[in-house]
């Protein structure tokens, strides 16, 4: 009893000191909260409390403009890792694992400035929350740039988390620090298009088992989650309504088959019900089906067999718009990121791939 007292008492001293190094650094700041209109989101985002949302998903997207020097951005302690951008520069990375105020910003010229920032980890234990921004005293925050029209929706699994990106060889395990959406294909597809991304993805996740799990099927797999706001969390359905967009593309199956291998029965029924769910919230969306890069022999064969039925099944019922596209299975010529990953050099060659096909299918 005595030592759960200490460890609470160093617990709450912690989270004490997170408090007073967020009111020490936002001395002659002031704070504008999640609700200003100046600020623009991307992602599924949980609004339920406006000054304190939350997210899960990478690729969650934070957009404003500023007036002034500096910016500095709030955040709940642990929230991982961000990419940000300011004017356009270099994307540069921050991280709130032992911080909740980071300095986006410092001595700017004075002026309007842009600032766009990048959700890049998986939330789903720490569940990451944006609190809000810090400008200097009198300065205020200003029309962010609007956000794209087009809009692409990413499903997918560790590949498009951009699992191991970073890393230096196959070698590494996975890592936080190493992790980064914004380098993925999906990222730069989207950039390449100037398009929104709104992204579902979950490392290990498959359309009905994940990585290494019973030939059965998990309980949990991208059908179950698809529905709500949160990665493992019901509380909050997620509200279609927000966000339409005109292509979705689904990149599974590479969990499924992995290991022992897919029950082929199950893997094509995991993939129709998952283009039924789509279907079912976007009647006009473009949906592609991806074979991702890490499959090779029976396993490729396998989830494109699946893939492949699943887009005829959808041709059958009518409905003309579901495609199919291969990327090229990588084989270390680009090296590999953690646990045989792709690569950054892979995720680039992936974009290269995939820009071309889908700016003719959408005629962007």
């Amino acid at each position: 009893m005595a030592y759960k007292q200490t460890l609470g008492m160093l617990i709450a001293t912690l989270l004490f000191s997170g408090c007073a190094e967020a009111q020490k650094k936002s001395t002659n700041k002031d704070l504008f909260h999640p609700t200003d209109t100046n600020i623009l989101y991307i992602g599924r985002i949980d609004d339920s409390d406006p000054m304190h949302l939350a997210f899960t998903y990478p690729g969650v997207q934070i957009r404003t403009g500023f007036t002034g020097t500096s910016l500095d951005m709030m955040c709940k302690l642990h929230s991982g890792y961000f990419m940000a951008e300011i004017d356009g520069g270099e994307p540069f990375k921050v991280s709130f694992l032992g911080n909740t105020v980071v300095s986006l910003a410092r001595d700017l010229e004075d002026g309007t400035h842009q600032a766009i920032v990048t959700y890049i980890g998986e939330g789903y234990e720490n569940v990451p929350e944006f609190h809000g921004f810090f400008v200097n005293k009198g300065e205020t925050l200003a029309p962010a740039t609007p956000l794209p029209t087009r809009k692409i929706e990413f499903i997918g699994n560790s590949i498009t988390c951009g699992y191991g990106i970073e890393a230096q060889s196959e070698a590494e395990h996975y890592s936080e620090e190493t992790a980064n959406y914004y380098y993925t294909y999906a990222a730069r597809t989207a950039r390449n298009l100037n398009a929104q991304a709104l992204v579902v993805a979950r490392s290990g996740i498959g359309v009905y088992r994940s990585y290494n799990g019973p030939q059965t099927g998990d309980k949990v797999n991208m059908n179950t989650e698809y529905p709500y706001t949160l990665l493992y969390n019901d509380t909050h359905k997620w509200d279609f309504s927000r966000y339409t967009p005109d292509l979705v593309c689904i990149n599974l199956g590479t969990n499924d088959t992995s290991t022992q291998g897919a029950d082929s029965v199950l893997l094509l029924n995991g993939f129709k019900n998952l283009y039924k769910q789509v279907r079912s919230h976007y009647p006009k969306a473009k949906i592609v089906l991806l074979s991702g890069c890490m499959m090779t022999g029976q396993a490729l064969i396998s989830a494109q067999q699946a893939m492949n039925t699943t887009a005829d099944y959808a041709h059958q019922q009518g409905d003309a718009e579901v495609y199919r596209f291969d990327f090229t299975p990588h084989d270390g010529s680009l090296g590999y990121g953690a646990d045989w990953h792709p690569s950054m050099r892979q995720h680039e060659k992936m974009a290269n791939e995939l820009t071309p096909f889908l700016q003719k299918l959408m005629k962007w």
